[in-house]
């Protein structure tokens, strides 16, 4: 069985990712898990002191910092079954039906890569709740997109009824692959479809999208085509402000990570700058 996995962390954007996964869990018809991890890099299980036995005086302040360390890991796990008890009680009151919570000690990421043959969709907040200030994205966002093999919808800090969507179109083989799920799931169904590519104006770049446009109409989706000419973030946004578009889906991460480096990651800046959640698929 497969899951909308939700990731609680305490952080501001906790409320809207237990939202939007109670959202995601309803109209797809599937159950929904709550999952906080605790990062063992800032909650250590414990401490090894074999190798400073004869240190005198030391060893016993030693001990206590290392006690003292599994009583902050215990209540920062209490906290945390509160936190997904709280999300569990807000979710059931949106009318989703016995969710689940599970609870782990360690990396994010890597917890998600070993459960993701249970995910169907993974949820998480844009910032987590230890992100750097002034960033726009957390830590560990970049990490669990490059990372999982399954669809992530990042969430901005408020949820906000969905009710159209904007395809981010390029013409490459994730996006073809991501029409043909959202054409048969769903997840979007009876929502206005916009399916937008940035670039220039030319007789094949319609064809392109007549041709993805297909998949939607053929399963019932109202759907607009467009090309817009610009930058590809600030270009994206604009369309999506002036027709109130709701939800973005998008491709992830397709450049290499040196290209990446040197000109910067379309992923990335849209995630930074949408103030809506955003579909990501690999």
């Amino acid at each position: 069985m497969t899951y909308v996995m939700a990731c609680i962390d305490g952080s501001p954007s906790s409320a809207a990712v237990c939202d939007y996964a109670a959202w995601a869990s309803l109209r797809l018809d599937c159950p929904l898990t709550f999952l906080h991890v605790l990062d063992e890099t800032r909650y250590p299980t414990g401490s090894n002191l074999s190798g400073n036995i004869g240190l005198g005086s030391r060893e016993h302040l030693l001990e206590e910092l290392a006690e003292l360390d599994s009583r902050r890991s215990k209540l920062a796990l209490e906290e945390g079954r509160s936190m997904l008890e709280a999300a569990k009680q807000r979710a059931f009151e949106r009318g989703v039906q016995n969710p689940l919570i599970r609870q782990r000690h360690g990396d994010l990421p890597a917890s998600l890569v070993e459960l993701q043959e249970e995910i169907r969709v993974a949820v998480i907040g844009k910032q987590g709740d230890h992100a750097s200030v002034g960033a726009q994205v957390g830590s560990h966002l970049e990490s669990v997109i490059r990372t999982l093999s399954r669809p992530v919808l990042v969430t901005p800090t408020a949820f906000k009824q969905p009710e159209s969507v904007m395809l981010a179109y390029d013409g490459r083989p994730t996006m073809d692959k991501a029409i043909q799920l959202i054409a048969g799931s769903p997840l979007f169904k009876g929502l206005p479809v916009h399916l937008v590519m940035v670039g220039p104006d030319t007789n094949d770049a319609w064809e392109q999208l007549k041709t993805a446009k297909e998949p939607l109409t053929t399963a019932g989706f109202d759907v607009q085509i467009a090309i817009r000419a610009g930058e590809i973030e600030p270009t994206l946004h604009a369309y999506q402000n002036k027709h109130a578009i709701d939800m973005i889906v998008m491709g992830a991460y397709s450049r290499s990570r040196i290209r990446e480096f040197l000109v910067g990651s379309t992923t990335t800046k849209m995630l930074g700058t949408s103030s809506t959640p955003v579909l990501l698929v690999h």
